[in-house]
């Protein structure tokens, strides 16, 4: 199964409502995809979202990464010797994780395929079902507080509530959605940056003191704030967990080295793929560190590799962040994974189980 040819497009996918956080708003999952062709007719599928304020990568990076350093690399590649294609497609350039990540899951989509079974499988196996959890973005209160009262008649019971633009309006914000829906679903605050280390302290505290319960207080302080966001850590009860800290393995074993945070937040995205992504998983099983499996709002096929990798690394990965189908107004993505509000159902197709994806703008060579 060799490689012949490397497709790129773009898929785009409305929202149901603006998806607002302290760094940006967004309006449409607009993912790259990348479709790797190999000479025995198999296809295998893969996408990357462009979130600059987070990897830095924008949908011309990403294009312009695979289709000039990396796709040269995996032409007349064997599908049958993984490892050196995945070894490729991390040294064709530095950074980049988002157009290295999108190449990587096509890989492993095929990689699935050559062996004929669904991709978890071959990564450890485990139970093809997840629950995840939904964003409720920063907005007014009456806004969250409806929108979380949605969520759960929705089905969904956990929430990521985005705060992170100002930090009594936060308070505010949380003590109204916990009066809401306390015993009907748990509660994770994600700040995205938002805060110091000494505001967050004092919003956390208030909070606790409050009787707020959250489950995890997500990314605090600034990413490169690893003394800001220990300090928080060591200072508060609720759990804190790491996510634009953490992009791969060496900042993941950074972390858990200083107990900078409790929990590290696994992105494909931002790990530069699958590889490291179980790179992560498998750290932090050795330290007894749990993970959560995030998205950076992608569709469906880069959310299909994630739950893949979550389910194979279950006894890590106890936290689902993988909500951006649940987001979207539709699927585009015709295959055995299914997306029910908060229930994510693997198939036994080989592979992702992608038989075809409607709406692609092919870009020209």
């Amino acid at each position: 199964m060799k490689i012949r040819t490397i497709r790129l497009g773009m898929l785009r996918i409305p929202l149901k409502t603006p998806f607002k956080t302290a760094l940006r708003t967004v309006e449409q999952v607009e993912d790259v995809v990348v479709a790797i062709e190999t000479d025995d007719g198999h296809v295998g599928h893969g996408s990357a979202a462009a979130t600059a304020a987070i990897t830095g990568d924008t949908h011309g990076s990403i294009i312009e990464a695979i289709r000039r350093y990396i796709a040269p690399q995996l032409i007349d590649g064997d599908i049958t010797d993984l490892n050196a294609l995945v070894a490729r497609t991390q040294g064709a350039l530095q950074r980049n994780t988002s157009a290295k990540a999108a190449a990587e899951i096509a890989l492993y989509d095929l990689w699935g395929q050559l062996h004929g079974a669904p991709l978890y499988q071959l990564l450890g196996g485990g139970e093809p079902r997840l629950s995840t959890d939904i964003t409720i973005s920063v907005d007014g209160i009456d806004k969250m507080v409806a929108d979380s009262l949605d969520a759960l008649a929705r089905g969904f019971t956990s929430l990521k509530i985005k705060v992170g633009k100002d930090m009594a309006t936060d308070i505010e914000r949380m003590r109204a959605v916990h009066a809401a829906v306390a015993g009907r679903a748990s509660l994770r605050l994600d700040a995205n940056q938002g805060w110091n280390a000494r505001e967050a302290i004092h919003a956390i505290r208030t909070l606790e003191d409050a009787g707020v319960a959250m489950e995890l207080v997500e990314q605090p302080v600034k990413a490169h704030d690893i003394d800001g966001l220990r300090e928080v850590s060591a200072n508060v009860r609720t759990p804190v967990m790491a996510d634009e800290s953490a992009f791969g393995p060496r900042e993941a074993i950074e972390l858990i080295r200083t107990r900078a945070a409790d929990i590290i937040n696994i992105k494909l995205m931002k790990a530069g793929g699958i590889s490291n992504a179980l790179k992560m998983a498998d750290v932090a099983a050795i330290h007894g560190v749990d993970c959560m499996m995030g998205c950076m709002l992608e569709g469906p096929i880069g959310v299909t590799a994630a739950a893949h990798v979550a389910v194979a690394r279950s006894a890590t990965i106890t936290r689902i962040d993988l909500d951006g189908p649940s987001l979207c107004t539709f699927n585009p993505v015709h295959g055995t994974t299914v997306f029910d509000e908060a229930n994510i159902m693997l198939g036994d197709a080989p592979g992702l189980g992608i038989a075809k994806i409607d709406g692609i703008e092919w870009l020209n060579s």
